[in-house]
């Protein structure tokens, strides 16, 4: 069964949502993901917690899905690629390397608040840094959800989330969350936390839920909390 994205316009562009946890600019043959956090398994081995090995592997085959999916010519990392120095071990390197050998793409990370102790990128991972955010047609890619006039921006950071209710069932799940003048992409990495959100007037919010984007109503997401 193929993914199913959803279009929303935004400023008279069009633009997908992924279930792959990204934003499918095809105008500008973009494909944008936040939140990526590579390396964190390997921050919390360091300290003696044992996390899944397999995590960066999966993010990796989705991310790769992604790309094929949409046939986007550029990549746009919107910050928290790596989680920390600690988390960039010999292994990390060589398995980014080895999956970016596999892509031909221009990819840009536009720093984050995890990224501020990287000087430089691995030379072999061929990606750009910009600070603080990247202008791109009408819309603004910056890791804080910041708004700026004349621009309405994509950003990360906050890893937002929704907690579905019907009857004696809940259910969390990461997702868009679109306001008029900024819209936070979800966490790229499964292996975090979030942000539970309940959309305020004129939010929209889009959860995913296996391979599929589906709009959440308003009366369905419960209360705005932190997770």
């Amino acid at each position: 069964m193929a993914a199913r994205r959803i279009t929303v316009r935004i400023d008279g562009t069009d633009l997908e949502l992924c279930p792959e946890r990204a934003l499918h600019w095809p105008e500008g043959g973009v494909l944008a993901v936040a939140d990526l956090h590579w390396g964190k398994p390997e921050s919390f081995h360091q300290h003696g917690i044992p996390l899944p090995p397999e995590v960066l592997e999966d993010d990796l085959a989705r991310l790769s899905a992604a790309l094929r999916a949409t046939g986007a010519r550029r990549l746009l990392l919107v910050g928290d690629l790596v989680h920390s120095r600690r988390g960039l071990t010999p292994e990390v390197l060589e398995r980014v390397t080895a999956w970016r050998s596999g892509h031909d793409v221009e990819m840009v990370l536009v720093r984050g608040n995890h990224d501020r102790h990287l000087d430089s990128l691995p030379p072999s991972w061929r990606m750009a840094l910009v600070e603080p955010y990247l202008d791109e047609g009408p819309f603004r890619f910056s890791h804080h959800p910041e708004p700026a006039r004349g621009r309405y921006v994509w950003a990360g950071h906050l890893h937002p989330t929704v907690r579905l209710s019907t009857g004696a069932d809940r259910l969390r799940l990461p997702c868009f969350h679109l306001g008029t003048g900024v819209g936070v992409l979800p966490a790229f990495s499964a292996f975090t936390g979030g942000m539970d959100i309940r959309p305020r007037s004129g939010e929209r919010l889009f959860a995913i839920a296996g391979d599929s984007v589906v709009e959440v109503p308003p009366s369905r997401s419960s209360r705005r909390t932190r997770g």
